[in-house]
């Protein structure tokens, strides 16, 4: 038996991930490209820890060769993964409503200098300054879950600009250096291009972006509704009501975002109860201020946007004083009731534990090549893998496709053994 012969016995027991595998992926000219993205996705959905490519060729194929093929189909065969993840995106509307897109921020820390687009940065969650990879992913914020479908690693301009560095890493001639703020807003308008429904409103953690007022101005010219973490160092102006029955601030007082959302700041407070991991009652107070932001504008020159500022403090149950502070959030749907609001900002959250999924389960770290579009080919895999685990059981299955439900079980249960 040869090589190939064995790989496809090895796979083709599941029927429901050869026709995932054949959607997305179908565009691929040769046939032995589509059956290695069949392979490193059934790698991804079964080998325990990390995910490398020689222990996922393993999991999948009894094939000496194997892992020199997968390593070949990801980071030198050169298939474009764009089609692929514009499919994932039709695939998982088809099957949900989708709530927001919701856009979140990974560091992804490497030992040497050569991985494509590595550079030192500060990474707030580890506190220090850390040789990585910087990026953004793109999730649809679906009902009760979150699923990747796009992606933009950060290219320093030390990258772009050198033709030695281009040629080892592989960046095409058509990409360039674009600013991390460029890079959020080009995600956005990426999936409202690519929808087949109606546009959902973009939620986004810019609050460690170096120019987070460009982001709100160019998000807004761009026709987005959106609802967007930032920096409490951000200047913003009281901008007097919109609503009838709120207090009036004075208008074209300057300030800053954390001040205005500070407690005793307000034009009204909001109060709700949230339950925290450890299941005891956490009140949270929420105070909101109509504002405009300098550099922000959407419209013609001398044109000002309003927008609502809302932040939230936190106090956990008994007496006490102690309060902190939480995000400071600042959308353009300043009519929305703040209950809507709050749902939305807790969809940057779920995808904060969707990265968290994706680095211990489906190897959003592990990805070993150090070409540009092998870190794609990588993410795409990886989106794809996980959207398949997370979201076909929501679907209703016909009784007509009673054998594919039972063969999709067998699967999942293998999966989780």
């Amino acid at each position: 038996m040869t090589a190939q012969t064995r790989t496809r016995a090895l796979v083709a027991g599941d029927t429901a991930l050869g026709e995932f595998t054949e959607r997305l992926f179908g565009h691929l000219p040769r046939a032995d490209q589509r059956r290695w993205a069949r392979v490193y996705l059934q790698g991804l959905l079964t080998t325990p820890g990390k995910k490398s490519v020689r222990r996922l060729a393993a999991s999948v194929t009894e094939s000496p060769t194997a892992s020199q093929s997968l390593q070949q189909f990801i980071n030198a065969s050169p298939w474009d993964w764009e089609p692929a993840r514009a499919e994932l995106l039709r695939w998982a509307e088809e099957r949900h409503t989708v709530r927001a897109w919701t856009i979140g921020q990974v560091c992804f820390p490497k030992r040497g200098e050569h991985s494509v687009g590595v550079h030192r940065r500060f990474d707030p969650a580890a506190g220090r300054m850390v040789n990585c990879q910087f990026g953004f992913g793109l999730f649809l914020s679906l009902d009760g879950m979150s699923v990747p479908v796009d992606w933009r690693l950060v290219l320093p301009e030390t990258w772009t600009a050198d033709p030695a560095l281009r040629r080892r890493a592989r960046i095409s001639p058509e990409v360039v250096h674009q600013s991390p703020e460029s890079l959020v807003v080009e995600l956005a308008d990426r999936v409202a291009a690519r929808t087949s429904s109606a546009r959902a409103p973009v939620v986004a953690d810019i609050s460690r972006l170096g120019n987070a007022a460009a982001v709100i101005g160019m998000l807004g010219r761009r026709g987005h509704d959106f609802l967007v973490s930032v920096p409490p160092t951000l200047g913003v102006c009281a901008a007097g009501t919109v609503h009838s029955g709120e207090p009036a601030r004075t208008p074209g007082r300057e300030s800053t975002a954390g001040d205005l959302a500070r407690l005793g700041n307000t034009s009204h407070p909001y109060t709700t109860l949230l339950t925290r991991p450890d299941a005891r009652p956490q009140r949270l107070r929420i105070h909101s201020a109509l504002v405009r932001v300098p550099g922000g504008e959407t419209g013609a020159p001398g044109t000002h946007q309003t927008y609502r500022l809302f932040g939230e403090r936190r106090q956990g149950p008994g007496p006490g004083p102690g309060q902190r502070g939480g995000p400071v959030w600042l959308t353009n749907m300043s009519r929305h009731r703040m209950d809507d609001l709050l749902h939305l900002a807790r969809q940057s959250a779920r995808s904060t534990v969707t990265l968290g999924a994706l680095a211990d389960e489906f190897g959003l770290l592990d990805f070993e090549g150090r070409s540009f579009p092998g870190w794609h080919h990588h993410m795409t895999l990886m989106s794809a893998a996980y959207a398949y685990r997370a979201a076909p059981m929501r679907v209703p299955v016909p009784a007509s496709g009673l054998r594919e439900r039972r063969e999709f079980a067998r699967v999942r249960g293998r999966q989780s053994a």
